[in-house]
């Protein structure tokens, strides 16, 4: 099992928007692995739950990024009240005096797409409710963080997406609504490149694959430990990967002193681990966009063989 080097972000402050759970709460862990101050946010608090009305909370996350090593420190925020973003960075300067990582992760729409709905069938309310959590939420975040992150150089911004740039392009998205918002978020990296790229810091899309998050685990009535009971009802998910995967994959950008290589760039957790070498916790690398291609969209039987 491959994870981030002990102590390799140490010194390093980080923002994770977006860590309650899923995805945000693995990369927020793995960067605290690798020895960072890692400041986590979200809507969910032990007080009071959003309108997911989940337990994880970001006072959670930031414990268990303490005892990964790192630093854990849990500030509610909702990314689009643009006052309490300019609170949270502003907080992060005083105590800090510095931000050299990003993560843009929020997202809380999983309760709003409607699969396979056209844009004139599909609850509007819901349709631009969940456009403004996925893009306005980011773009917000970027607006009142940046000019931190940009006191120092070297600065890296990861703006979490579903899908890579190639697959998204050639492939419809669950909906109008989910495909805008994920496309939107691409975009905005390829923006942000270049504006950071001359700057000194560097920006990066980044897509995990088939996310063993909380809410897919229940939904599947399983949990990680029993994970692989799911694959007889759904075959393709032998290809998933745990939210850590991903959370690998920022903690090694954020520590390649080359990382200004990927800027602009549409990226994914199977590709960077055959780059930088790390793997998910269970030892496996799995690729899940060149399975997509290759096994699941054309109709061939499931079979993680040579994908893992």
């Amino acid at each position: 099992m491959s994870g981030p080097q002990q102590n390799t972000l140490e010194g390093k402050i980080a923002l994770v928007a977006g860590a309650t759970r899923g995805a945000g709460r693995g990369i927020a862990v793995e960067l605290g692995a690798a020895g960072a101050t890692v400041y986590v946010t979200g809507r969910s608090t032990r007080g009071k739950r959003s309108e997911y009305d989940r337990p994880e909370t970001i006072e959670d996350t930031a414990d268990l990024v303490t005892a990964a090593g790192g630093r854990g420190i849990a500030v509610p925020t909702d990314h689009l009240v643009p006052s309490e973003v300019e609170a949270l960075v502003a907080r992060i300067a005083d105590e800090q005096g510095r931000l050299d990582v990003l993560v843009n992760d929020i997202w809380g729409g999983e309760t709003l797409f409607e699969w396979d709905s056209t844009v004139w069938e599909h609850d509007l309310d819901k349709g631009l409710r969940l456009l403004r959590l996925a893009v306005e939420t980011h773009a917000i975040t970027s607006h009142h963080a940046l000019p931190l992150l940009l006191r120092n150089p070297g600065g890296l911004v990861v703006e979490m997406t579903d899908g890579t740039a190639e697959y998204n392009r050639d492939t419809y998205r669950v909906s109008f609504f989910y495909d805008l918002a994920k496309s939107s978020v691409l975009r905005m990296a390829f923006a942000l490149g270049h504006e950071l790229g001359p700057r000194g810091a560097t920006a990066v899309a980044l897509t995990p694959g088939w996310l063993r998050s909380e809410m897919m685990l229940e939904n599947f009535g399983v949990t990680e430990e029993n994970w692989r009971d799911a694959l007889e009802r759904v075959p393709h998910f032998g290809i998933s990967e745990t939210p850590f995967y991903v959370g690998r994959a920022v903690a090694a950008l954020a520590a390649d002193p080359d990382v200004a290589r990927w800027n602009g760039d549409s990226l994914s957790s199977g590709q960077l681990a055959q780059v930088y070498g790390f793997t998910d916790r269970d030892g496996s690398r799995p690729d899940a966009w060149r399975y997509m291609v290759e096994v699941q969209d054309v109709g061939k039987t499931a079979d993680a063989t040579g994908y893992r």
